[in-house]
């Protein structure tokens, strides 16, 4: 499906200067027209609040402010102008405990490092056709952890399962990503 990405805003946050700019750059290829960009947690919560752009795209490992920590303060923070941003989390780290962990800060996509303009398209691809519901308890507020299942397979039906969930995942996993890479 081709996409107006010349309507929408997006923010880089990343601290690496080469991967800024070539995140950028393949954004721009896309024809994303307005590219913000900052170094690092605080400036690009700055810059979110300045521009409330239509996605975020962050960088997990930065100082003095991460992506999780940039994420939650999107979420949260009664100065943010959209807590319902998409968040895409782009890390080197990959393993099961960093994926939850990403997952319960908020954020709504993950993009493992390195990774090709497919896989930031895909990404992108996903927040747009399949927006998430959002969901609000006492420690959590962001996207619905669940995933939905795939077509043909058998709906859950562990436990934990509300009556009107019948195609509800309990999880996300690392698996779950590594599936829809493969897509």
């Amino acid at each position: 499906m081709a996409y107006e990405f010349y309507k929408i805003k997006i923010l880089i946050v990343e601290d690496n200067k080469p991967m800024l700019d070539l995140t950028k750059s393949i954004l721009q290829t896309f024809g994303v027209a307005e590219v913000i960009t900052a170094k690092d947690g605080e400036e690009g919560f700055r810059e979110y609040c300045l521009h409330n752009p239509d996605i975020v795209i962050a960088d997990w490992m930065m100082k003095p402010m991460d992506g999780i920590s940039l994420t939650r303060r999107m979420r949260n923070d009664p100065r943010s102008p959209n807590q319902y941003t998409p968040v895409i989390l782009m890390t080197g780290f990959s393993e099961k405990r960093r994926v939850l962990e990403a997952r319960d800060a908020g954020v709504t996509e993950f993009l493992v490092k390195p990774f090709n303009a497919r896989d930031l398209y895909r990404r992108i691809a996903q927040v747009i056709e399949r927006p998430r519901q959002f969901v609000r308890s006492e420690d959590f507020f962001g996207p619905d952890r669940r995933r939905i299942s795939k077509s043909g397979q058998k709906p859950y039906d562990g436990p934990n399962r509300r009556g009107d969930d019948k195609r509800i995942a309990p999880e996300v996993t690392e698996i779950d990503f590594a599936e829809r890479e493969a897509e």
